[in-house]
């Protein structure tokens, strides 16, 4: 498991239940346990563990600053606002608090939680599964692979001098157990049993026979294990077999739990990437996305995906929930460890894009995705991609590029880029800054629209056509089907009647922009 670093720590605990006042050695500096102070008792050298002040008063508590120091510790907890911020930061640790009325055991136990739950890079907690592989391998007396409820290897044994087959050389080098009917018959059998069941050798050239169990708790299949047996297996290679499942069950709950931590902690540091609050240094380190190869901040890009507008309210949320979850499969699948979260119905995901330029490959898996959720949701699924930006410091705003994406989209386009809908997307902001204020929209455009609801005329039409057109009478006709002469006939109208000054380009451009945004009249014609 990797060390669990200051800033790993912040994520999970910090804001109102534990405040960082400084930090001199960095974020990245490594803690390895929290201590309780015993003024009764010296201090040993610990190093990486954070010291609770436990007695000290917050102001009076420079000197225990300087000896968490010499100790080799990375930093102070005190109670209260008015810790010893300059003792600490000539000492070189980092100094936190907690509020005034915290219980000092609830404190301890919060932050050793934190330390101790933290996963490690992958997430996945599978060195303890290689080393549970090796012991049952060493116990039962054959070559052993364990196996998620999907038939990818987790992790297997390498135990020297036992036999292995063809079969499990193919399943190692891809990580998945090679499909075929005969493979599929054996796990049928095998999670239909109760304990452990032998099963024979497959058809192959140098195939052999298995011991396998599956991984079971709480009535739930968690995945398998399972022994190439040669013929020489332990004499209780069953029991010995069964006590290993039962320890593989711990092992993927942890993992699970592992994963599902790791995944909560990067979705919130994502919420706080789209909000503009994370530190763009330290998200760049947890979420594994630092420089690029020329030393600059790697580029990203934000993907938002939204439920059709037809799902209820009772079910957004619960829907909301498994898109995410979908979306969260499908980019690990491509990318590794990867943030989404779910934001006010939104789901949001963090894409890399070293390279990309049109958007090609991240529009591939949104529709891909969008396929998928709709299949498996039954729901219709959208999806806007905002532009690509230089770093995590720019998500943000590519995030606000995804969000005018999603508006613009519909049954007949539910995938696109910022780039491929800008002229839609600028139109957008333009009606809504022109409806913000009031000399803006302000003009002669109202008194044709006006004009038109009285007396059913159609001079806003053909306005906008003849506009579209480039000021083309036959072209505005074409536009309109109708005879030019009645577009002639509309225009002179407008004119006479209304006080429209069809020879000021500017009125012209203003009273187009008016009409096809405020005006609602954006199709052509």
């Amino acid at each position: 498991m990797d060390a669990c670093t200051l800033g790993d720590l912040l994520d999970v605990v910090g804001g109102p239940s534990v405040r960082l006042h400084t930090a001199p050695a960095g974020l990245a500096v490594p803690v390895t346990e929290a201590l309780l102070y015993d003024a009764h008792v010296p201090l040993t050298r610990a190093p990486g563990a954070l010291l609770l002040a436990v007695g000290v008063r917050a102001s009076a508590a420079g000197p225990l600053a300087r000896a968490a120091a010499e100790a080799g510790m990375s930093g102070l907890v005190v109670r209260g606002p008015d810790g010893p911020l300059a003792e600490a930061e000539s000492a070189g640790v980092a100094l936190l608090s907690v509020d005034e009325d915290a219980a000092w055991h609830h404190v301890h136990l919060l932050l050793a939680s934190a330390i101790g739950a933290r996963p490690s890079a992958a997430g996945s907690g599978l060195g303890d599964l290689f080393a549970l592989a090796d012991a049952v391998a060493a116990a039962v007396g054959g070559a052993t692979a364990i196996e998620d409820p999907r038939q990818r290897i987790l992790a297997y044994s390498t135990v020297a001098g036992q036999p292995v087959d063809e079969d499990r050389r193919t399943g190692i080098l891809g990580l998945q157990v090679p499909g075929s009917p005969a493979n599929s018959e054996q796990y049928r059998v095998l999670f239909a049993a109760e304990g452990v069941v032998r099963l024979p050798a497959l058809e192959g050239s140098d195939n052999l026979p298995r011991l396998a169990v599956a991984v079971r708790a709480g009535g739930e299949t968690l995945g398998s294990l399972w022994v190439v047996d040669d013929g020489r297996l332990a004499p209780d290679a069953e029991e010995a077999l069964a006590q290993g499942a039962s320890t593989a069950a711990l092992l993927l709950l942890r993992a699970r739990a592992a994963q599902e931590l790791a995944r909560h902690q990067n979705g919130d540091l994502l919420r706080r990437l789209l909000e503009g609050t994370a530190d763009p240094a330290g998200a760049a380190h947890r979420l594994g996305m630092g420089l690029g190869p020329d030393g600059n901040p790697a580029p990203v890009r934000v993907a938002a995906f939204v439920l059709d507008s037809s799902v209820s309210a009772a079910d957004v949320e619960r829907t909301g929930l498994r898109l995410l979850d979908l979306v969260r499969l499908q980019c690990e699948a491509r990318y590794g460890r990867h943030a989404g979260v779910l934001v006010d119905g939104v789901v949001y995901a963090l894409l890399p894009a070293p390279g990309e330029r049109g958007g090609a490959r991240h529009k591939r898996l949104a529709e891909d995705i969008v396929g998928r959720a709709g299949q498996a949701l039954r729901v219709p699924v959208r999806a806007g991609l905002g532009d690509v930006v230089s770093g995590l410091a720019e998500v943000r705003d590519s995030r606000d590029d995804a969000d005018l994406v999603l508006r613009v989209l519909g049954p007949e386009l539910p995938v696109a880029t910022a780039e491929e809908v800008r002229p839609r997307v600028t139109l957008l902001r333009l009606t809504e800054v022109l409806g913000e204020r009031r000399e803006l929209s302000a003009g002669g455009w109202r008194r044709v629209l006006a004009h038109d609801a009285e007396h059913g005329t159609e001079y806003a039409r053909t306005l906008v056509a003849w506009l579209d057109a480039g000021c083309d009478m036959a072209g505005a006709a074409r536009l309109l089907a109708v005879h030019a002469n009645t577009c002639r006939y509309r225009l002179r109208q407008a004119r006479g009647q209304l006080g429209i000054d069809l020879d000021d380009p500017d009125e012209r451009l203003v009273l187009w922009l008016q009409l096809r945004t405020l005006g609602g009249l954006g199709g052509r014609g």
